[in-house]
């Protein structure tokens, strides 16, 4: 600005006098229409209009796509849903990983599938007509023939914590995409629709309250008769069995090899002529699809980069309501926008009991110095703590008051909520965690607690690839404190070592045992040289 008016001078003395008055003039003008532009985009400078928004060709000045490169459908009402496109033109930065054409075409495919099958369609009316009868071999008949183009698997909710839920929605609904199912989701304790927007345009994922089997797949666990290992076990189907028409897949943590024959290409042709699946789980089960055959080839077109799974699944479907995207931008807002650089701090201290520890804290300040997660510079740092315990923000604001007196570096601690204990189910508390989450996705650096399912989600929800915190041993800070993970995804952490799929765990490149738990297994991203190693 100094040599602009520097050049204006010269120029100034070189006119005359009316000359001089004019460009003043105009000069002032500019520079005032430039001070109120710049202040304006300060204020809302990601509220400018999206050019791509029509598939206009034209470079949108914040270079932000609120469909998130097609994974997202223009023409919902986006009052009703705050933070279906705003999330991604207000908040957070565009994202470098862009979803394949083949992606966003399958997706739409799912949701003109969703449509014509959903509840309330016909097709949904003849799929359960009879479906709380199939003991009946006659009625079994007939409402397999009756609509073949419709089958369904339904997730169902269990007393795992916010994080364990969505990476098996977010599994089970790639699974959908792979079958060409429809996935409905359980309702009943109406924690789903206080959380998260409808994904799918013009109908519903959620399994109505009248659904046949609405009383009983509460109670369903593996033992239990429906139960596909259990059937197994007990030879109660084979190979040449007529499929019945629901089967029950118990794929939580506790589950049994022949459970996990749920991963063996023979049991996916079985089940694939199955009209419903009801399904339980808890675990992040994507990167054992991509070790069934007949799934190989559909997901390499999905998913080119195939670190990019939960990425881009989460951002499509979930999108939380406006009352849980209201704590997000109210806790932005006030504490992090005016940050020039965030770090999350997402602490879960696994130990009976729990707590606050000193040890653990030692860790976590080695981890953020170590690895020069705050280095020293004039800037305005934020760091969002995440923990059941306020203990861990109360001792950084201390560790980080002095870092600040000795360096001149601005750095502020904040921490949303500290409830000590995890309540699942509680309507408030898991729309606290929700926003959490999303508050920890839309840092510039994250470091997570070892297997925590609550970090998993925020780093995959993000694209961050984060710093996970060793597991101390004896109360003891371990050394190094911390690791850098190899990719964005979740860890699978009850993989099915044995079986149909141990030999391809331990040969596929695109598969590594997970960082913070070994026995688990993540997807990273490779090339496609793995064609050879099914032949």
């Amino acid at each position: 600005m100094y040599h602009i008016l520097q050049i204006s001078g010269y120029v100034f003395r070189a006119l005359g006098l009316k000359m001089k008055i004019l460009i003043t003039f105009t000069f002032s003008a500019l520079l005032i229409g430039f001070v109120i532009l710049l202040s304006f985009s300060s204020n809302f400078n990601y509220q400018l209009p999206d050019a791509t928004l029509n598939g206009s060709t034209e470079t949108e000045p914040l270079h932000h796509d609120k469909l998130l490169g097609g994974l997202l459908k223009p023409g919902f009402d986006e009052a009703s849903c705050e933070s279906r496109y705003t999330q991604s033109l207000l908040y957070r930065k565009p994202s470098p990983h862009k979803p394949s054409p083949y992606l966003v075409s399958k997706l739409r495919s799912y949701e003109l599938l969703h449509k014509r099958c959903g509840p309330g369609t016909k097709s949904y009316k003849k799929a359960t007509k009879n479906l709380g009868h199939d003991d009946d071999d006659d009625d079994e008949d007939q409402v397999r023939t009756s609509d073949k183009g419709c089958r369904y698997v339904v997730w169902v909710a269990t007393d795992y914590g916010l994080g364990n839920r969505m990476i098996s929605m977010v599994s089970l609904f790639l699974y959908a995409l792979l079958t060409e199912r429809i996935m409905l989701v359980d309702q009943r304790k109406d924690i789903i629709s206080d959380l998260f927007c409808e994904p799918f345009p013009d109908t519903s994922w959620l399994l109505p309250l009248d659904f046949p089997l609405i009383g009983q797949i509460g109670s369903y666990y593996r033992e239990h008769s429906r139960c596909y290992g259990t059937m197994l076990k007990n030879h109660a189907i084979n190979s040449t069995t007529v499929p019945p028409l629901h089967l029950y897949l118990h794929l939580i943590h506790d589950y049994r090899d022949l459970d996990k024959t749920f991963f063996c290409e023979q049991n996916q042709n079985f089940i694939d002529n199955v009209p419903w699946l009801v399904v339980k789980s808890n675990l992040y089960f994507a990167p054992s699809l991509w070790l069934i055959p007949s799934f190989q080839t559909e997901l390499i077109k999905l998913f080119p980069r195939k670190d990019t799974v939960f990425h881009h699944l989460t951002r499509y479907l979930f999108h939380p309501t406006n009352q849980v995207w209201g704590m997000v931008t109210s806790t932005y807002n006030a504490n992090l926008s005016k940050a020039d650089e965030v770090l999350g701090l997402q602490i879960r201290v696994f130990s009976t009991p729990s707590g606050y520890f000193q040890h653990v804290m030692d860790q976590v300040v080695s981890c953020t110095q170590r690895e020069k997660l705050l280095p020293k510079t004039p800037k305005v740092k934020a760091v969002l703590v995440a923990s059941l315990h306020p203990e861990y923000s109360d001792e950084l604001r201390n560790v980080f008051s002095e870092r600040t007196s000795s360096t001149g570096e601005i750095i502020e601690v904040y921490q949303p909520s500290g409830e000590r204990v995890q309540q699942t189910d509680e309507k408030l508390h898991d729309q606290r965690a929700l926003a959490e989450i999303y508050l920890l996705s839309l840092t510039d650096k994250l470091v997570t607690s070892r297997r925590s399912t609550f970090g998993y989600v925020a780093h995959g929800l993000g694209g961050l690839k984060p710093w996970i915190l060793y597991k101390p041993d004896k109360n003891v800070p371990p050394d190094p404190p911390c690791v850098r993970a190899r990719s964005m995804e979740p860890c699978f952490i009850r993989a099915p070592l044995r079986g149909c799929q141990a030999k391809k765990i331990k040969t596929a490149p695109f598969l590594r045992h997970c960082e913070d738990w070994n026995p688990g297994i993540k997807l990273v991203d490779a090339p496609d040289r793995f064609w050879w190693w099914w032949w």
